[in-house]
């Protein structure tokens, strides 16, 4: 089978079900990002940490899949629609439960931090932003077409998980995170304690 099909010279492609719209269609960039988010994962997966973390992004990585799936296919009554995987509340859930097992074993957070630390740290922080954008197309698409709601919920829950998950890389690392220094009232840079 060859890779390339010609289909989409003219600045189109398919959505599940076989109709036709623009690349730059809100659904086709939303989907886009999911896959944007699923290659930075990949190399953050590709840097080998550790053992746990990449269990969660394996995890991540299959759930990115089924989103992509759900906003590639228009939410509708068809029995089409209703064979397409969703994400759904199990999902969420279980997002929310890698939250609470990692959060605790983290310093709590009392100022705004950097993004950076060690390569794992600073790839997560990025992946994090990415699945901001993320969430932003999956919002502006769900104001003009049928979303299934829980891909935004999803979303909201992952770039918490990656925020906890940048600052678990960098604690398994040694490095403790780079706080914000916040200028003072004549906007000059402070130091804030530690």
């Amino acid at each position: 089978m060859k890779i390339y099909t010609k289909t989409g010279d003219k600045g189109e492609t398919s959505l599940f079900g076989g109709r036709r719209v623009p690349k730059d269609d809100l659904r086709i960039e939303a989907c886009g990002t999911v896959d944007e988010l699923n290659s930075v994962i990949g190399i953050i997966r590709a840097l080998k940490t550790s053992k746990a973390l990449d269990t969660i992004l394996q995890g991540v990585q299959n759930d990115l899949f089924i989103l992509g799936a759900d906003l590639a296919a228009p939410v509708s009554s068809n029995r089409r629609s209703s064979m397409v995987p969703r994400i759904d509340r199990g999902h969420v859930a279980a997002t929310e439960a890698l939250i609470d097992k990692v959060q605790p074993e983290l310093p709590s957070l009392k100022r705004f931090i950097l993004p950076g630390g060690p390569l794992a740290s600073a790839h997560l922080h990025h992946a994090r932003a990415v699945c901001r954008r993320t969430e932003r197309r999956a919002v502006t698409l769900a104001r003009k077409e049928r979303v299934n709601p829980l891909v935004i919920s999803y979303l909201n829950r992952l770039s918490d998980l990656l925020f906890i998950l940048a600052r678990f890389a960098s604690q398994n690392a040694g490095v403790r995170d780079v706080r914000w220094f916040a200028p003072d009232a004549r906007g000059q840079r402070r130091r804030l304690r530690n």
